[in-house]
C-alpha cells in the first residue's frame, strides 16, 4: 500500500508508527484525534504519516483510517522524523529501529525483550548518529519510572531497584493470598480477564520480569546489562502451602525484579535477579494488589521512593508511549545534546547470584524425634547461617487427617542474612540429612539491610 504524501512543511514533525495491536491502535487514535493538543504541547505541528501493519484488513480496537495503513515498514521509517516501534519481538523490530537510528530519526519503543538483548548496541548507534532513543513504556506500563531514574536521580547514587513489574504474576499471587486459590485456577482467571496471554510462559517463568530487570539495572547503574545477566526463577513452583505459611509468619509472596549494587568485601558490581520473594506485609510493595505494578528505589541521598500504577494494557502503555513521543518531539523542535543512557566513566560488571546477600525461607518435612532441631541448627551454623525464626506448624496431614507423629512433622525456618552461596550449600546439606524427609520449598526473603 502506498504511503500518504509527506508534509510540505519543514516544521512539521512526521511520525511513523510500526504495529497496530492493542497499544499501537490506541497510540494511533491519540495521534489522530488529539493531534491539535499534542502539537500544542510539542510547540510545533505533529503529524502521523503512516501505520505499518502486516494485514491492513485485520480487526483492531480502533479503526485506523485506511489512507494511513501501509505494509511497507521500511519506506515509512525512511520518511519519518520520529518512529514508534510497537511490533514487539526481535525481528523485524531490531532491523527497523537500527535503520531509523542510522539515518538520525528518533525512536520511541516499548520493546522490553529487544532492549534487554540489544539495548547497549542500539544506544551506541544512537550516540554515534545523534538520534534519540526513548523507551519509558518498556517497564511498568503507565508508571513513569525510567525518566525519574535516568534524569531526576542522575545526581544521586542508586543502590537498589526492586519492583513488581509483571501484572500477570502479581494477580496470580494476590489471588492465591487473598482468596486461597490454587495456582492453576488463579492463572486461568487472569487469562479470562485479559491479564495473561494464552501462552503465559513469559510471565509465569519470570522471563518478562527479567527483561525489565536488565533495563532497570542499565539505567540505575549506568552499565550495559542484558537479559543474560539476570538470574531468573518464575512462580510455577509456588504452592498454596507456601502462601499460607508466609501469611502465618507475616509475609506475602511477590515475584520481584531486583537490581542491587554490591561493594562489601568484593569488587563493585551489580546482582540482577528475578524470583518469588517473601516480603514483610509492612513493606510498601506488599500492598500492591491485582495486576498493578510498582517499583521501589533506594538512593543514598533521596532515600526510599516508590512508583505505583497500572502496569499493562493498551491505554496505560500508550500513555507512556505518548509521554516519550511528546518529550522526543520537543527535543526535535529545539535540539539539545542528548545525555548518554549508559555512562562510560564507571563500569559495574554483573555479579553472579552467589554474591547476593539475602535470607531464605525453608519448609521441611522432618522426622518427629528428639535431636532434629539441633541437627538442623548444626548444619546452618556450619555454613555461617543463623536462624531468625523457626515454626513447627503441626504434624503432616493427609486428606485433612493428622498422621501419626512417627511419620514426621513440619519445620519452617527463616534465616538471617547470608550469601546466596552459603544458603544454597546449607539447603543442599539439609536435603541429605537422615532426619529431613523432604525440603518442600525454598523461597528468598527480602528485608531492609
Amino acid at each position: 500500500m502506498a504511503l500518504p504524501p509527506q508534509s510540505t512543511s519543514s516544521e512539521t514533525i512526521t511520525i511513523g508508527l510500526l504495529g497496530a495491536g492493542n497499544v499501537g491502535a490506541q497510540v494511533a487514535k491519540t495521534l489522530v484525534e488529539e493531534r491539535e493538543l499534542i502539537s500544542a504541547r510539542v510547540g510545533t505541528p505533529v503529524r502521523l504519516l503512516g501505520v505499518a501493519v502486516r494485514d491492513p484488513e485485520a480487526p483492531r480496537d480502533w479503526r485506523i483510517p485506511g489512507e494511513l495503513l501501509t505494509t511497507d515498514a521500511e519506506a515509512l521509517v525512511d520518511r519519518s522524523d520520529l518512529v514508534i516501534e510497537l511490533i514487539g519481538g526481535m525481528e523485524p523490530a531490531s532491523a527497523l529501529i537500527e535503520r531509523a537510528l542510522r539515518r538520525g530519526a528518533a525512536v520511541v519503543t516499548g520493546n522490553k525483550a529487544l532492549l534487554a538483548s540489544r539495548g547497549a548496541a542500539l544506544n551506541a548507534i544512537a550516540a554515534e548518529t545523534g538520534a534519540l532513543l526513548r523507551f519509558e513504556a518498556s517497564v511498568g506500563g503507565a508508571i513513569p519510572i525510567l525518566r525519574p531514574i535516568e534524569e531526576s536521580l542522575s545526581g544521586d547514587r542508586i543502590t537498589k531497584v526492586m519492583g513488581i513489574v509483571n501484572g500477570t504474576t502479581n494477580y496470580v499471587l494476590d489471588q492465591m493470598d487473598t482468596t486461597g486459590a490454587a495456582f492453576d485456577d488463579a492463572l486461568e482467571e487472569a487469562q479470562k480477564l485479559g491479564y495473561a496471554e494464552a501462552d503465559p510462559t513469559a510471565d509465569v517463568a519470570g522471563l518478562d520480569a527479567a527483561a525489565k530487570a536488565a533495563i532497570l539495572g542499565t539505567l540505575a547503574f549506568h552499565a550495559p546489562f542484558s537479559f543474560d545477566d539476570v538470574y531468573c526463577e518464575g512462580i510455577t513452583e509456588v504452592t498454596r502451602d507456601d502462601i499460607e505459611a508466609a501469611a502465618a509468619s507475616g509475609y506475602v509472596v511477590k515475584l520481584l525484579a531486583i537490581a542491587e549494587k554490591h561493594t562489601r568485601n568484593q569488587a563493585p558490581g551489580v546482582v540482577l535477579r528475578v524470583h518469588p520473594t517473601l516480603l514483610p506485609r509492612t513493606h510498601p510493595l506488599a500492598s500492591v494488589r491485582g495486576a498493578f505494578n510498582a517499583v521501589f528505589v533506594v538512593a543514598e541521598n533521596a532515600g526510599e521512593l516508590m512508583f505505583y500504577g497500572q502496569g499493562a494494557g493498551g491505554r496505560p502503555t500508550s500513555s507512556a508511549i505518548m509521554g516519550d513521543v511528546v518529550a522526543v518531539a520537543r527535543r526535535l523542535r529545539t535540539p539539545v545534546p542528548e545525555a548518554p543512557t549508559i555512562s562510560r566513566e564507571v563500569h559495574l560488571p554483573p555479579l553472579p547470584l552467589d554474591k547476593a546477600t539475602t535470607q531464605y525461607y525453608i519448609d521441611m518435612e522432618v522426622a518427629d524425634r528428639e535431636g532434629v532441631i539441633a541437627e538442623i541448627a548444626r548444619v546452618l551454623a556450619d555454613h555461617h547461617v543463623s536462624i531468625e525464626s523457626m515454626r513447627q506448624p503441626g504434624s503432616v496431614t493427609v486428606e485433612g487427617e493428622v498422621e501419626d507423629s512417627d511419620n514426621g512433622a513440619k519445620v519452617q525456618v527463616v534465616t538471617h542474612l547470608a550469601t546466596e552461596k552459603d544458603l544454597r550449600e546449607t539447603v543442599e546439606e539439609l536435603r541429605g540429612l537422615d532426619v529431613v524427609k523432604t525440603v518442600n520449598s525454598v523461597l528468598r526473603v527480602e528485608v531492609e539491610k
